[in-house]
């Protein structure tokens, strides 16, 4: 059944269905580690193929990734970078992410999968930032944080020209509405969001998008403590 959703899914995307096999085998990685340490809620099969796969996917339909320098903030249990990086090969893939054991996990994918032109990095987005400054084309990030603090871990590493990709709710206008002084101080300009309901079901997500048009200040980001205690 997972299959023959992702298979209608991507197909309603305009998407190959080439990238399934490597999909579904995530997915047992994912559904086999997930027993000891927690890396996903979701835990039916045809709910993850919907609400993790197709969601990350439905990206590719609203954005071009192709050939393109893309970095995951906060990436997880590896979304969406690692469907994104399946089903469009050509992407040049970093995942970030600040626990050690959920990194350990993404390069045993990465292994399992033959995947291995994706960086997987274990580390604080304010620390990468210092190291991988402004190089990217595209960060996403589908974390939790509010939109202020994300883009000041994302913006930068986008290089100029480039966007930074949020996936939020469709309830986050008020969000977006509070990111607006911090984005500009970034050297961002906040696009109108895109939203777009996930294959197969009624759950309609937000693209918030954030174009890079000049170098961001060298003061940030700031150390995540100051982040947190005063966001811009």
């Amino acid at each position: 059944m997972m299959e023959a959703i992702l298979r209608a899914g991507l197909t309603d995307l305009g998407l190959s269905a080439e990238g399934i096999p490597a999909l579904l085998r995530y997915w047992e990685l994912l559904a086999e580690k997930n027993k000891v340490m927690n890396l996903t809620a979701i835990t039916e099969p045809d709910e993850a193929a919907r609400l993790h796969f197709l969601d990350s996917a439905a990206l590719l339909g609203l954005e071009d990734f192709r050939g393109r320098s893309v970095v995951d903030v906060g990436t997880g249990a590896g979304f969406p970078g690692l469907p994104l990086r399946i089903l469009e090969p050509s992407v040049r893939l970093t995942l970030l992410d600040a626990q050690r054991k959920r990194v350990d996990f993404l390069r045993e994918v990465c292994a399992g999968l033959g995947l291995e032109d994706v960086d997987c990095v274990h580390g604080r987005a304010e620390a990468f930032a210092q190291e991988r400054r402004e190089q990217f084309d595209l960060a996403v990030s589908r974390a939790v944080a509010a939109l202020p603090v994300l883009a000041e871990l994302c913006l930068p590493l986008v290089r100029p020209g480039g966007k930074f990709l949020a996936m939020k709710s469709v309830d986050s206008q008020e969000e977006l509405n509070a990111a607006g002084r911090a984005v500009s101080l970034l050297g961002g300009r906040l696009e109108k969001p895109l939203d777009y309901v996930i294959s197969g079901t009624n759950v309609r997500h937000r693209l918030v998008i954030i174009t890079k048009i000049e170098e961001t200040p060298k003061k940030y980001p700031r150390t995540f403590a100051k982040i947190k205690k005063n966001p811009l």
